[in-house]
C-alpha cells in the first residue's frame, strides 16, 4: 500500500524576500529521536536559519528551531541546536567553494518530510539582495495580484 503524501511542509518566505536564488538542494537532516515528531506535528521554524561550514567541511544548520515534543518529557531535544545536513561530498565541494566567493551564502528554503518518512531540508545558494531589488519585488507582487483580479 503507497504511503499518503506529506503534508509537512515548513517555509522560509523571509528568505526569497531577502536573497536572490543561483541553485538549490535537498539535504537530509541528522535528527534526534523527538525532533522528528515535532517536524511531523509542524512544530519548526526557518525564520533565521543559514547554514554553514565546520572546521572538518561539514554542513550544519544554525538558527533551526524545532519545538520540544510536547507529549513526553524525558529524553526531550535542544530546541535551537545545531543540525548536521547530509549531503554528498562533490555536492559540499562545490558549495564550499561558492560561499569563499564574496556575497554569496547558503540559506535554509524549505524543510519538509519525503515520502520515505525522513525529513529533509531544501537549501539555496544565495545571493543578497539590494534594497532596490526588493522594492522591484514588491512592484512585481502588486501588478501579479491586481492582474489575478481582474481576471486576465
Amino acid at each position: 500500500m503507497p504511503k499518503a503524501k506529506s503534508k509537512i511542509q515548513i517555509s522560509n518566505r523571509r528568505a526569497s524576500f531577502d536573497y536572490e536564488f543561483l541553485e538549490t538542494y535537498t539535504a537530509g537532516i541528522v535528527l534526534c529521536g523527538t525532533e522528528i515528531k515535532s517536524i511531523r506535528a509542524g512544530k519548526a521554524s526557518l525564520a533565521d536559519a543559514y547554514c554553514y561550514f565546520d572546521l572538518h567541511g561539514q554542513l550544519y544548520v544554525k538558527g533551526m528551531n524545532v519545538a520540544q515534543y510536547f507529549w513526553g518529557s524525558w529524553g526531550q531535544h535542544e530546541p535551537a541546536r545545531d543540525r548536521k545536513l547530509l549531503l554528498t561530498k562533490r555536492e559540499l565541494r562545490h558549495l564550499r567553494q561558492a560561499v569563499k566567493e564574496k556575497g554569496l551564502t547558503i540559506t535554509a528554503v524549505k524543510l519538509y518530510v519525503a515520502d520515505n518518512g525522513y525529513a529533509k531540508l531544501l537549501i539555496a545558494l544565495a545571493r543578497g539582495k539590494k534594497e532596490y531589488d526588493k522594492r522591484q519585488t514588491i512592484k512585481e507582487k502588486d501588478i501579479r495580484r491586481e492582474l489575478d483580479r481582474s481576471g486576465y
